[in-house]
């Protein structure tokens, strides 16, 4: 169930962005699916070259020659800018030719083909952002890929349910919208231009509140990517990724600070407590409140995204999280990855 959907089927026109960096090979596979999209209303594909080495160029350059909808933008080298993505998606919206903008990843694609027609229907004249949800390709007997899914639905409900408190903080650049307008008001990127990563949790923190912003868990409104095959990899990814959220509204992180610490507790109180008292059930009963509450919230959240797979290892992929991000937190304290891919 998504937010409340306007039943008028005259949608605005979209200008889906979609910005790569050798990407050659994801292109060639995935620029079918956004043509293939069913949407009652006009629509664009802004594909953004940035700076690849490789044959994303040619790649797209060969879909636009029989696609009239595709529009290529071919970012050159400027010092000015950094030579960072937001500069690049910031060429890709000043050149859609649609007020509202639907924004996805070169190594994604939509899961159904009705994915623009569900997210625009979260427009309305009130609700200028919409969030949507971005998860992972299924890998069977892979641990990395069920901690990497479990991280991004997890992620994913805190950010549904911030959002649906009237605190929303953050999206995912693999599936968010929202309209030039808002993007223009701010200035795009300018306040945090310096930073590599943020293109996306970054400008919904700064614009995003409770009257403009909407959200769609219909399975139909998500996208899927290709995760990483090697931990050493996805560590890199999320370093890049949480860098930024030193850079929240003071409130937001102290509520994942809060959350985040409510984890560390649930691991370390029953040893605690075990200096204290013998009886085992001041040591259970916490504990099973706590996992079931968390059992219920995840699993009918993830039921909703189709990850249920994932309910029985709830304990250990927790556990295993919980280390990481600390792990992670305190290798970014000594440096921070300066590249977005």
């Amino acid at each position: 169930m998504g937010a409340k959907q306007n039943n008028n089927r005259n949608r605005n026109p979209i200008s889906v962005v979609v910005c790569a960096k050798n990407e050659a090979q994801n292109l060639k596979k995935f620029i079918p699916h956004f043509l293939q999209q069913k949407y009652s209303a006009p629509f664009e594909i802004v594909l953004i070259n940035d700076r690849s080495t490789d044959e994303t160029g040619e790649i797209i350059s060969q879909f636009a020659q029989n696609n009239s909808n595709i529009k290529i933008v071919n970012v050159e080298e400027c010092e000015n800018f950094w030579g960072n993505k937001k500069y690049a998606l910031t060429l890709g919206i000043k050149a859609a030719q649609y007020e509202h903008l639907l924004f996805t990843d070169a190594d994604c694609y939509p899961t159904s083909e009705n994915w623009i027609e569900q997210m625009a229907s979260c427009f309305s004249k009130k609700k200028s952002i919409v969030l949507g949800y971005g998860g992972y390709e299924k890998i069977k007997n892979s641990f990395l890929n069920k901690l990497i899914r479990y991280e991004t639905v997890l992620t994913a409900l805190q950010y549904f349910s911030y959002s649906k408190a009237g605190i929303p903080y953050m999206g995912v650049g693999r599936n968010l919208a929202y309209t030039k307008s808002e993007f223009f008001k701010v200035n795009g990127f300018i306040k945090h231009i310096k930073i590599k990563s943020g293109d996306d949790d970054l400008f919904i923190n700064e614009i995003a509140d409770s009257s403009n912003t909407s959200i769609n868990l219909s399975f139909d409104s998500t996208t899927t990517s290709i995760p990483k095959n090697s931990f050493k990899d996805w560590i890199l990814q999320k370093r890049r990724h949480i860098s930024t959220a030193s850079h929240y509204k003071a409130h937001h992180k102290i509520l994942l600070a809060t959350f985040y610490l409510t984890q560390i507790i649930t691991l370390i109180a029953p040893f605690v407590l075990l200096f204290f008292t013998a009886d085992v059930k001041f040591i259970l009963i916490p504990l099973f409140i706590r996992y079931a509450i968390l059992f219920l919230s995840f699993g009918l959240f993830s039921k909703k995204l189709k990850e249920m797979d994932l309910i029985l290892w709830i304990p250990f992929l927790e556990i295993s999280l919980i280390f990481i991000q600390l792990y992670l937190y305190l290798i970014n304290r000594i440096s921070i990855p300066t590249n977005w891919k």
